[in-house]
């Protein structure tokens, strides 16, 4: 029972892990080369992300909620939307490294649309992209490519807002007491195991809070404030007390 349930909890990997089997009998040649390719990733990922979580969390401390609100929120309108293009066109590293700057920007206040051209102009229009395309390609196919890109991301992200709501994203439940963590904004990064591993534990691909009796000050505010998407709480009004057994799952 042990196992199915880890395979449940891990469906996509086991999924991935089945059809790897499946080439390497099949094709061996081509499962190597897979192999070898994920492997590339896999250690791309574990190179950038770190880093990724990192700024994600200084500059959630260090930004105002009102500064996101005010030029990336939905009242922010055109300028939000040039402000967008901007981050977008400017960034570096992987698309997949665009997701937890989003996830916390939208939990400050910025609009779906702004964080949809956020992640498209990440994806395929950054300049060092634009840089080699004109390289290779020309500027004329360059600009020509460049102009229909904004066209098409400025009209689908006006779509994807009137399709997706705030409220389809995963979000933090009321939590009147004691300790909260929200599985679904869970992201799996360890920062948190990592600051405080006598309070966090993995269970699966998701962070789950153990029982606990006595909880420590430092550790438990350390956890908090590095975990990137903000899925952890505990009532600033509430004294953090050795004695308090509540938690929330």
């Amino acid at each position: 029972m042990t196992i199915i349930k880890k395979i449940k909890d891990n469906f996509f990997l086991a999924t991935v892990a089945l059809i790897y089997v499946i080439i390497f009998i099949a094709k061996p040649a081509m499962g190597m080369a897979a192999v070898k390719s994920s492997g590339y990733y896999i250690k791309e990922m574990l190179m950038i992300m770190p880093v990724i979580f990192v700024l994600t969390a200084l500059l959630d401390m260090w930004v105002p909620k009102e500064k996101i609100m005010h030029y990336l929120g939905k009242e922010a309108k055109v300028k939000g939307l040039f402000l967008s293009f901007v981050v977008g066109s400017i960034s570096a590293g992987p698309v997949y490294a665009a997701f937890p700057m989003c996830v916390m920007l939208h939990k400050k206040g910025a609009s779906l649309r702004n964080i949809v051209v956020i992640l498209s102009s990440w994806a395929v229009i950054k300049i060092p992209m634009l840089l080699n395309e004109m390289k290779f390609l020309g500027p004329k196919f360059m600009a020509v490519r460049w102009l229909l890109t904004v066209i098409a991301i400025t009209v689908f992200s006006w779509i994807a807002a009137q399709i997706i709501r705030d409220n389809d994203l995963p979000k933090a439940a009321p939590a009147p007491s004691g300790l909260h963590l929200n599985k679904d904004a869970c992201i799996g990064c360890r920062l948190c195991v990592n600051s405080y591993p006598e309070l966090f534990g993995m269970e699966g691909n998701k962070v789950h809070p153990k029982p606990y009796k006595i909880l420590d000050r430092v550790k438990l505010k350390n956890a908090i404030n590095a975990c990137p998407v903000k899925a952890i709480s505990y009532p600033e009004n509430e004294e953090i007390d050795s004695s308090d057994p509540r938690q929330s799952q």
